[in-house]
């Protein structure tokens, strides 16, 4: 029997995972949509005889039951083939607006206002949320980010490595759903009451230059790296494979920018890992 490397896609209805059912198929996975669990151990057996090694599957989620249980369906797979679970979320009122926009109507809609149904939806995912290997917030990714970020977590699996994502975001704004780490940089001096720098970023080499004359900078970085240095080698012995790493100040354009590429740069040469930076709120107008 030819062992498999299957990736399940799950999330909450309106969170991207047509999306990303397309965005593995454009990464060369074998991809399929609207699976019903009764059915994926059949699927999976035919798939054993072809030259088909990697498969993402979205299974049907909302059944009710009545076509099979996708986590009972899932472990069952996973004793013989290699099975990891990506979660896709997102925050609540992208969802309302999404289906406020598209008139589609949410699969648990019988259970009155959209928000209700949302919550619904969560609760009832709660368990394959759990059981995620890879959680994704897509609330500010675009079609070609979730890609990029799918590609970083699922195609770097020929030695074990720790992808790690820099994530810099503005509280006022709202956390980032998927964040495993959050560090709160609005201690350092903030650029935003400089009349010259308020307009330009933490890309800006003179807002770098301002935010380096902190000289909390520093220590604070030092003291940040060392403690990713003891907690990478823990997360890759416990099988980790994506690492979220939040960086926040007030707006998400200066501070948290400008130090999630500097840590990053700190680890970009690391063997353990692959790195990556987002900067979720770098598009809004200052």
């Amino acid at each position: 029997m030819k062992s498999l490397r299957i990736v399940f896609v799950a999330g909450l209805s309106g969170a991207g995972s047509s999306q990303a059912i397309k965005a593995f198929q454009d990464l060369g996975f074998y991809s399929i949509e609207h699976l019903p669990p009764v059915a994926l151990e059949d699927v999976v057996r035919a798939l054993e005889s072809t030259d088909v090694r990697d498969v993402a599957v979205a299974l049907d989620l909302r059944s009710g039951g009545a076509l099979g249980d996708p986590c009972a369906a899932i472990e069952r797979v996973a004793r013989a083939h290699a099975a990891r679970v990506l979660f896709l979320d997102a925050a609540d009122d992208l969802l309302v607006r999404r289906f406020s926009e598209t008139r589609r109507r949410h699969p648990f809609s019988d259970a009155g206002s959209v928000r209700e149904a949302i919550d619904l939806d969560r609760r009832a995912l709660a368990p394959l949320r759990e059981r995620a290997d890879v959680v994704l917030d897509t609330t500010d990714l675009t079609p070609g980010s979730l890609k990029e970020r799918i590609a970083a977590a699922f195609l770097s699996d020929r030695i074990a490595r720790l992808t790690t994502a820099f994530v810099a975001f503005g509280f006022k704004y709202g956390l980032p759903i998927d964040l495993d780490l959050l560090f709160d940089v609005r201690f350092l001096r903030n650029p935003n009451y400089d009349d010259a720098l308020a307009p330009q970023t933490g890309e800006d080499g003179a807002v770098g230059q301002f935010i380096e004359q902190d000289r909390s900078l520093e220590p604070f970085l030092a003291k940040v790296s060392d403690l990713l240095e003891y907690l990478l080698p823990r997360y890759l012995a416990e099988g980790k494979t994506q690492l979220t790493i939040g960086i926040g100040c007030t707006g998400g354009r200066h501070r948290s920018v400008y130090v999630a590429k500097r840590l990053m740069d700190r680890f970009e040469d690391d063997p353990r890992i692959d790195v990556a930076f987002e900067a979720r709120d770098l598009a809004r107008e200052a």
